[in-house]
């Protein structure tokens, strides 16, 4: 009895030491996984991409909601920024068609927008504290607003339609408040869209104990 009880405990050493063997191997090969081990650019770039449209839809139903309680029309925003392609004549624009697709060509504006802060806040800020990444994705908003409006409109629409109706016509707040919104957005949601690389299957097998 002692001898067949010894025989199986020796079996069962024997598997462990062929069983650790064959992770030692497994462990010692190359990693042929087709993820990449750390920042996967083209991933976080969709996800920019669909994080900011998400982004810009939440700007835009803030500015929706503002205009309407000012007793304004509920796409003023889009008007002034059809501005850009369609000059003067867009401040009374009244084709459902036209404001239709002036909200596209914000949301496409979003998606843009929302690659560069994606990228920055999912690269640089992915361990750090919620107040950090706050802080971090108030300052991305903030520069957003002052590259777009005092660095690419400020001459750009006089220079290609005659006139400068966006950076004089909406207030600075709501400008500021709109790219917040838009910033903030893109924080509480980016968890979504960061890429968490995937481990091996060998990597996830626990060496047994002795």
């Amino acid at each position: 009895m002692e001898s067949n009880s010894g025989n199986k405990l020796n079996e069962i050493d024997e598997l462990k030491q062929r069983l650790a063997r064959l992770e030692s191997e497994l462990n010692s090969s190359p990693d042929k996984r087709w993820t990449p081990p750390k920042f996967y650019v083209a991933y976080e770039l969709i996800g920019g991409m669909t994080l900011g449209l998400v982004a810009a839809g939440a700007s835009l139903m803030f500015n929706v909601i503002g205009a309407l309680m000012t007793q304004r029309h509920p796409l003023e925003l889009i008007r002034v920024y059809l501005t850009f392609p369609m000059g003067e004549k867009a401040l009374t624009l009244e084709s459902d068609f036209a404001l239709a697709a002036g909200v596209c060509l914000y949301l496409m504006t979003g998606m843009i927008g929302g690659i560069p802060i994606h990228m920055i806040l999912s690269r640089y800020f992915s361990r750090s504290t919620l107040a950090i990444r706050f802080v971090a994705a108030t300052v991305l908003g903030l520069g957003v607003w002052l590259v777009n409006f005092y660095g690419i409109l400020t001459w750009l629409q006089p220079k290609l339609i005659g006139g400068n109706w966006i950076v004089t016509m909406i207030p600075i707040w709501v400008a500021i408040a709109t790219h917040l919104v838009f910033a903030w957005t893109m924080l509480v949601v980016g968890r979504l869209g960061q890429f968490v690389p995937s481990m091996p299957p060998h990597a996830r097998v626990e060496t047994p104990s002795s």
